[in-house]
């Protein structure tokens, strides 16, 4: 079978998809063209996938058996979703390199599959198991069944090896999950895979925060592996035993997550640009399509199928696959600030779970129901998100999603706070059409204080009070190696979204008088060489080819200009953002620094200047606003070290 011999893609359908043009039919031939390309990357038994590209830090090995069972996952959604039919051969091999993969596992021969271990010790293979054992749970008939009995067990042998060894303390821990529930759906059960389920059920259970929101282990880790793991693997468990009691727990938990997060999906498709892993691209949808199959959602079938086929072309239309058809390693085309250390050239094909939107019956009105708009589409929204500590702004002009973050971060278990910290969770905010600047650049959304010539770093975010339109963190100031240790400052900030516009309020608690402290907004993406519009005495504006960023300073702030990201982001080789910089005094009022942001995909966005002015007494900041309305935001005078927060008095026009 080759490329070729695939159909065409089917004609776009504008009348019963208005929004995105795709049907059913253009899911089904993208995961046939997918796997044809894959595929042709195969070893000669099959067993491993071995795509091109850089390898992980797990090794060419590990990396193929991930190429196999990514893209087997894939495989399985496509023919389960079709109730078998596989015209073009592809279970047929998959099952052949099961067998051929697992005949003598640890050989370094041209087909054998590296054996699982403890995370840290040849564990990326746990990862992959979960793949290949969902993967046959779907397609047992076709696959599992077929296979000889002494096949079966080394299949089973191999996979057990991720309920003997230990998973990295997070959402790994539901990998032996899966794998455990394969075996008990064919009658392989015991006691060993009813203790991983308990298990990995407890633990979530312990990582529920509330809101729909879990972290991802211990801490406040909050990111994309809520929708396409955690959330993910255990439902669609139970949504596959049957397991009632299962489904009534955490039902409700995906659809409370899904009344914010389906908000996180531009109008042109784009999920929100935050947390790691984003090189799995349309797998963001992957909690869209569980909800759907589950009955669990608060969204509408046409709403649904907006978000499912929106993203799946965002990317395709935007160069996520190479010449020959392979997802690259990125975001639209290469991008290697986007990667991790354990991102190979098979780890894009997490994407492929954004293909569970098959097994909805294709009667099922999610694929029969006209396109509804995006929820980003409708009226301005804002929604506060205490559990996780994210704020939520769309604009429906524009479509455009914000994400302000008060509450998620991400630490190497291993190892302490340390700068520059992780741009994909450290920056105060992310959007759809933007990305965070590289830790070798200036950082975008970002307060920072200086000292010794090196910037601080925003690490761990403490939550500290929230209401309707706003949320407040803070944190303490760390610095590299070269830089000071400050114990006992702290920065607090405050983002209060209103349209379009982003009300920043910092206070510096601690800091000595006559630090300097930065305060940096959007990132705007733009060809080399293009420069930015004139510099105006009273903010920067910044012309991106979807988007334009301002950013004002309405007290405390003293100077303004435009920093270059010569490494760019995701959505562009080279970039510009604006920033404001003042100093730290010795009054109350001189520790509070208060700024107006703004992205807008809207052309001809209105000067900041005039929209909001601010006054400051002491801790209390009064914001009057174009409208009339008023906001009083009131830190205390106590000074105390991240025991309370500000209050928030809003008053309308």
């Amino acid at each position: 079978m080759t490329e070729n011999s695939l159909p065409t893609a089917p004609e776009e359908d504008r009348t019963l998809s208005p929004h995105t043009g795709y049907t059913r039919a253009h899911w089904e031939a993208t995961a046939d063209r997918l796997l044809a390309a894959a595929l042709r990357y195969a070893t000669p038994g099959h067993a491993l996938v071995d795509l091109p590209g850089p390898p992980s830090k797990s090794g060419v090995r590990s990396d193929g058996l991930e190429g196999f069972a990514r893209t087997f996952l894939l495989a399985a959604f496509r023919t389960a979703g079709a109730s078998g039919k596989d015209p073009h051969g592809f279970l047929e091999r998959y099952t052949a390199g099961l067998a051929r993969g697992t005949r003598t596992p640890g050989r370094d021969d041209a087909d054998s599959w590296p054996e699982i271990g403890h995370h840290g010790i040849q564990g990326q293979p746990m990862v992959e198991s979960a793949s290949v054992a969902l993967a046959l749970r779907l397609t047992a008939p076709w696959t599992w069944d077929t296979l000889p009995a002494a096949d079966q067990d080394r299949v089973e042998q191999w996979l057990r090896g991720a309920l003997r060894h230990t998973p990295a303390p997070n959402n790994w821990y539901l990998f032996p999950l899966t794998v455990a529930g394969f075996l008990e759906s064919v009658g392989r059960g015991d006691a060993e895979t009813r203790h991983a389920i308990e298990r990995g059920l407890g633990l979530l259970n312990g990582w529920y925060q509330g809101q729909g929101w879990y972290s991802d282990g211990d801490g406040r880790s909050f990111d994309h592996y809520n929708g396409w793991a955690l959330h993910f693997y255990p439902l669609l468990h139970a949504h596959l035993a049957g397991d009632q009691a299962l489904l009534d727990q955490l039902g409700p938990r995906l659809r409370e997550f899904l009344d914010g997060f389906a908000l996180l999906f531009d109008a042109n498709g784009a999920p929100i640009h935050h947390g790691r892993s984003l090189t799995y691209r349309f797998a963001a949808v992957t909690a869209v399509a569980l909800g759907a199959l589950t009955g669990r959602t608060p969204l509408a079938p046409g709403a649904t199928r907006r978000i499912l086929s929106g993203s799946l072309r965002h990317f395709l239309d935007r160069g996520a696959l190479t010449a020959d058809g392979v997802l690259s390693l990125g975001w639209y085309g290469p991008h290697e600030a986007t990667l991790q250390r354990y991102s190979g050239p098979g780890s894009p094909y997490w994407a492929s779970k954004g293909f569970l939107s098959l097994l909805i019956p294709p009667e099922d009105a999610v694929w029969t129901a006209t396109e509804e708009n995006a929820p980003s589409e409708g009226r301005d929204r804002v929604l506060a998100l205490p559990a996780p500590g994210l704020l939520i702004q769309t604009t429906g002009g524009d479509g455009l999603a914000r994400l302000h973050n008060h509450g998620s971060y991400k630490l190497d278990f291993r190892e302490p706070e340390r700068a520059p910290g992780n741009p994909l969770y450290a920056r105060l905010a992310y959007s759809t059409r933007t990305g965070p600047t590289s830790a070798a650049n200036t950082p975008d959304n970002h307060i920072a204080l200086t000292a010794r010539g090196t910037r601080s770093a925003r690490a761990r975010i403490h939550p500290l009070a929230a209401g309707p339109d706003w949320l407040a963190s803070w944190h303490r100031p760390v610095f590299p190696e070269a830089g000071p240790v400050l114990p006992s400052a702290r920065i607090e900030s405050l983002t209060l979204a209103r349209g379009r516009l982003e009300l920043r309020v910092h206070r510096t608690v601690g800091v000595p008088v006559g630090t300097p402290i930065h305060h940096s907004g959007w990132a705007v993406a733009l060809p080399p060489g293009t420069a930015p519009e004139a510099e105006q005495t009273v903010e920067v504006r910044l012309h991106g080819p979807e988007t334009t960023s301002q950013l004002l300073g309405l007290y405390g702030w003293q100077t303004q200009r435009t920093v270059r990201a010569p490494q760019g982001t995701a959505y562009g080789p080279w970039a510009l953002l604006p920033e404001l910089t003042g100093t730290v005094g010795a009054d109350a009022s001189q520790t509070v620094f208060v700024a107006l942001a703004s992205l807008t995909g809207e052309p001809g966005a209105a000067p900041l200047a005039g929209q909001a002015a601010a006054e400051v007494s002491g801790l209390a900041v009064t914001v009057s606003w174009a409208d009339g309305a008023r906001t009083v935001i009131d830190f205390g005078a106590d000074g105390t070290s991240g025991t309370h927060g500000p209050s928030v008095t809003e008053e309308p026009a």
